[in-house]
Formats: structure tokens, C-alpha cells, sequence
């Protein structure tokens, strides 16, 4: 397999063919925050965390594959402020409340506001009127807390490869929903996979909680990125 050469903030780093740049910039120890991005499904570009300056053109770096030469910034103070400004619209959008979160701690999401020690939004609070789907036997969907990454969507299949989870409606209404016939068959492996896939706690498997306690989860004590920095 051949290797090129590329510069991530004028660091010199090696690419496989084929790697996006965010792939090829975890392997060379470089952290560029994603939220729909995740190891095993195909990229889809939808959150723009990603996004780098690529010869200078802003572009998403999860669906972007590495050239020869290519030049990326990744750590502008534009773009920091861009990926801070996304978070925020994902927090005023939707209705958070991490401290009662099953999630909290293992939240990408939060990490990701702490990471950017977001404070006060600079955009209004919109608190949406949305449900929480409590109706089927495995999992809970809670849509106040949705970002529509599409990682259940793209994640979530059955042996034969149907897709569980799909999207209704367009726009500012899109919303996650289920297959009724398949989310019932869902069996506790793929309800475990499909909360552990959730950036944020959307999905949640039901009658388990505080499996890991708080303090000991994912983001409790190193920040996002952590494990790529050193």
C-alpha cells in the first residue's frame, strides 16, 4: 500500500492511500473533533466538526481522503471558533440536560462543549416541544436530545442488512425513527451497540442505569482528544 505525504499545521505526517484526513491525522497523533464520525461506519459528512482548511478551502475532513502534498489547517482560531459556534447551535437546538443524562460523562457532545469551554451560548434557546419514544421493548428514544448525526442510521442493521433506524420529515423537522417490525426484534447486543453508538443520549437501552458510575465514565477524568494527544 502506498504512503503519502501530507502537513497538518506544518506538521509533516504519512497517509495511506485511501485514509481521510481525519483518519490519517488520528494515526499521526493529530485530534480533529468529529460527532458523526465513528470507526467502522462509512463517513457522512453531516456535523461539519471536521471541517479544515484544505489548500484553503474549508472542507469536511471525515469525507475528505488525504493527497499528495495536500496543506490542512486544522487549529485556526476561525475554525476553533466555527466548531465552538456548531456546539452551541447543537445545545440551543435541542433540549440538554446533562445533569439527569444517562449519558453524562460518556456524551460527546458535553465533552466537546467542555473541550471548548463553551459558557453561555452566543445563540438563543429555541426549547423545542419534541417526544420521547418510550413505545418499543428494547431501547428509549429521546428526541430532545438528538443531534441527527445519522450514526444509528448508518450503524445499526440487521444480519441481512436492513437498516433499523431511518429519518422522517426534512429540514429543521427531521427526526429519528425506528422500524417498528425490526426495532422489536432487536436483540440486547444490538440495543447495547445502538446507545454505545449515540454521541449523545438519544438512544438509551432500557432498564439499565448507571452501569458505569459517575466519575468513572468515559469523559470523567481526560478530556476529548486525549487519547490522540500526548
Amino acid at each position: 500500500m502506498s504512503e503519502l505525504t501530507f502537513f497538518i499545521d506544518n506538521k509533516e505526517c504519512k497517509a495511506k492511500k485511501g485514509q481521510t484526513i481525519t483518519e490519517a491525522a488520528r494515526d499521526n497523533g493529530v485530534y480533529i473533533p468529529t460527532l458523526c464520525d465513528y470507526p467502522g461506519i462509512r463517513p457522512a459528512g453531516t456535523c461539519r466538526i471536521c471541517t479544515v482548511k484544505v489548500n484553503g478551502r474549508n472542507m469536511a475532513g471525515c469525507t475528505t481522503p488525504v493527497e499528495e502534498g495536500m496543506i490542512v489547517e486544522n487549529k485556526t482560531a476561525e475554525l476553533e471558533d466555527m466548531r465552538k459556534a456548531i456546539i452551541e447551535m447543537l445545545f440551543v437546538e435541542g433540549n440538554h440536560m446533562c445533569p439527569t443524562c444517562e449519558k453524562s460523562g460518556n456524551c460527546d457532545l458535553q465533552a466537546l462543549g467542555y473541550r471548548y469551554t463553551m459558557m453561555v451560548p452566543r445563540f438563543p434557546y429555541l426549547w423545542p416541544s419534541r417526544e420521547i419514544d418510550a413505545s418499543m421493548p428494547k431501547i428509549v428514544i429521546d428526541k430532545n436530545r438528538c443531534i441527527q448525526c445519522l450514526r444509528c442510521v448508518r450503524g445499526i442493521t440487521t444480519a441481512d442488512g436492513k437498516h433499523i433506524f431511518g429519518t422522517l420529515h426534512r429540514g429543521d423537522k427531521t427526526r429519528i425513527s425506528a422500524d417498528p417490525e425490526l426495532v422489536a426484534a432487536m436483540t440486547d447486543e444490538q440495543a447495547q451497540k445502538a446507545m454505545d453508538i449515540c454521541p449523545v443520549g438519544a438512544i438509551l437501552k432500557r432498564e439499565v442505569g448507571f452501569k458505569v458510575p459517575m466519575g468513572k465514565r468515559k469523559y470523567d477524568s481526560a478530556p476529548i482528544g486525549s487519547d490522540i494527544e500526548k
